[in-house]
């Protein structure tokens, strides 16, 4: 529990283990750029369409008018928040540095062979879909918030995979393409806490990355961090009331062999506000195999991906991300081009 960074109630200095190299922590372009947003009200053809324009060429969108409702959103950061705020003593059954379990609270994980931790307290869920006797190991403080996450993760699942089955139409994949193992893994829903840090310049609330999973739903709070790399710079994503941000997983690029992007972002941090935000991952099962659809390939256009299982795909992507000298898009790449062991 001493690990947690928003156990200290104000930090003056940074300590070294936050600090990254300038090199690897560069600055975001001045400018704040908004992602696509995507009117899920509009004509479902216009909303496909939209969807993989954004999909094609960054991988990440915003939607609004998505079906759950503003006060929805709201109850879930406000219990993400209030528990972050409850006493130590309420929070020390659920701490844990072990990555097996399935409910944790832990904090600054060590992302890079260099050994610097990121500037984050994580409040994890991993469960079946549906949820089911997950909830036992749950918090039960605050008092609301198993009901909520439960809620919660019923109506962003319902989203993502109206999103997908959108996708499947426009891509003219089977309209349950994406059912079944493609999605039927654990759920992982992730209430992240970024406390204000002294020196955001060198630290990292989250290290530049590719999600490993298929789709995931963010709601990113109204305190910006987010960054999506784009075009050789990093875009300072500005959220959107009452939206939701989108972004694709590497097994979704994997599927469409490329046509659909999975592209790295990261997490900065800011010395004034807190930052609090819930991302939900939707993920294949552990043997569920996975590799281009046979509707995106032909002579002029052979698989730029071997399929392999789900777990498979998961081991070397641990090993890739504790690599900081590899470029991470191009390393994960390779593990499903099979050029890495």
């Amino acid at each position: 529990m001493e690990n947690l960074i928003h156990s200290t109630q104000s930090h003056t200095s940074l300590p070294d283990c936050f600090i990254f190299p300038p090199d690897q922590v560069p600055p975001a372009t001045s400018s704040v750029v908004s992602l696509p947003v995507i009117d899920m009200s509009c004509s479902r053809n216009e909303v496909r369409r939209a969807i993989l324009d954004a999909g094609k060429e960054l991988g990440f969108f915003q939607v609004i008018n998505h079906g759950i409702s503003e006060q929805m959103m709201q109850d879930m950061a406000a219990a993400g928040e209030e528990f972050f705020q409850l006493p130590a003593a309420d929070k020390v059954g659920i701490y844990s540095e072990e990555t097996y379990k399935a409910t944790r609270l832990f904090s600054g994980a060590t992302y890079v062979t260099g050994g610097e931790k990121y500037w984050r307290d994580c409040l994890r869920f991993a469960y079946d879909f549906p949820v089911g006797n997950s909830t036992k190991d749950w918090p039960d403080k605050p008092q609301r918030l198993r009901e909520v996450v439960e809620n919660f993760t019923l109506l962003a699942r319902g989203l993502a995979m109206e999103l997908l089955r959108l996708l499947c139409e426009g891509m003219g994949l089977p309209l349950d393409y994406f059912e079944g193992d493609l999605s039927g893994g654990y759920v992982t829903l992730d209430i992240n806490h970024y406390p204000p840090c002294p020196n955001p310049n060198v630290a990292l609330g989250l290290p530049p990355h590719c999600d490993r999973d298929l789709i995931a739903i963010l709601l990113p709070g109204q305190v910006p961090g987010l960054e999506v790399a784009y075009k050789g710079d990093w875009i300072k994503v500005k959220p959107v009331p009452n939206a939701f941000v989108v972004n694709f997983g590497q097994q979704l690029e994997v599927v469409t062999n490329g046509m659909l992007k999975s592209i790295e972002h990261r997490v900065m941090t800011n010395s004034a506000l807190a930052r609090t935000s819930v991302a939900m991952f939707i993920a294949p099962t552990e043997d569920c195999l996975i590799g281009p659809a046979e509707e995106f390939l032909s002579k002029e256009n052979p698989p730029c991906y071997r399929t392999l299982k789900f777990r498979d795909f998961k081991r070397s992507y641990n090993v890739v991300k504790l690599g900081s000298s590899l470029n991470l898009r191009t390393s994960l790449r390779n593990i499903q081009k099979g050029e890495m062991k």
